[in-house]
């Protein structure tokens, strides 16, 4: 696997990210949304998923205020400093802001020679911002996960719930057992939109873990849920991008 960094042009300026590469060609594009903490090194263990043929684009998605951070997961929203910035980024980058830039993204994955059916994963924050990046480019997006992604079914206008009927992807959500973002009536509501909107979709319960257990710098990081998500991943993609 290779990786390099990259510059993605936008409406809105230059966002930059970093390109993992399998050894041979890719077999397909995916999109990773990042967690509300951005672009760090450990997210370069997350893309252990190119190296089973996927060429993978890891946008930072904060772009238009950088520089910030960095951030420790651990401490971060302990810190009322941190916890403010982290607020003010997440806060500030708009749903509708990433649903704009994910054609840029998409385009980037193409003019970086990756072809065939794109997929995208989320967690955190980035889950809904996956959904709905499906649900705005339903002819270019065949697979969309997320993985503790927060607020997936809320009361809000850009709710990823709300746009179901758009979604012509397979979709796969892994839930946190344990997650205020994502509560049981939130988990039912998208359940329910989605069987609506006769979307294939599996919404799985990762029962006893925290929000961000598959993230190795997260404070709830659980090794053996870790593996299942990327089990879970692993067989999502293979069925729905091979």
């Amino acid at each position: 696997m290779t990786k390099q960094d990259v510059e993605i042009k936008t409406q809105d300026g230059t966002a930059k990210a970093r390109l993992f590469r399998p050894a041979a060609p890719a077999k397909a594009g995916i999109i990773f949304y990042m967690d509300i903490f951005g672009p760090r090194p450990v997210l370069d263990q997350m893309e252990r998923i190119a190296g089973l043929g996927y060429a993978v684009l890891v946008p930072d998605l904060f772009y238009r205020n950088a520089p910030y951070g960095p951030f420790d997961p651990k401490t971060a929203f302990a810190e009322e400093k941190s916890k403010a910035a982290l607020s003010a980024l997440s806060g500030g980058t708009t749903q509708g802001m990433t649903i704009r830039d994910g054609e840029a993204f998409l385009d980037g994955l193409a003019a970086e020679g990756v072809e065939g059916p794109i997929g995208v994963v989320g967690y955190c924050m980035g889950g809904a911002r996956a959904l709905n990046a499906a649900a705005a480019y339903p002819d270019r997006i065949a697979a969309a996960a997320s993985f503790h992604g927060g607020n997936l079914a809320s009361d809000a206008p850009d709710s990823p719930h709300r746009r179901a009927a758009s979604i012509e992807a397979r979709v796969y959500v892994g839930v946190a057992g344990i997650d205020r973002s994502f509560p049981p009536e939130q988990s039912a509501r998208l359940a329910e939109a989605l069987r609506v909107a006769e979307v294939d979709h599996v919404i799985e319960n990762y029962v006893g873990v925290g929000h961000g257990w598959c993230v190795p710098d997260h404070s709830v990081y659980d090794e053996a849920g870790a593996e299942r998500h990327w089990k879970r991943l692993t067989t999502f993609f293979n069925e729905t991008l091979s």
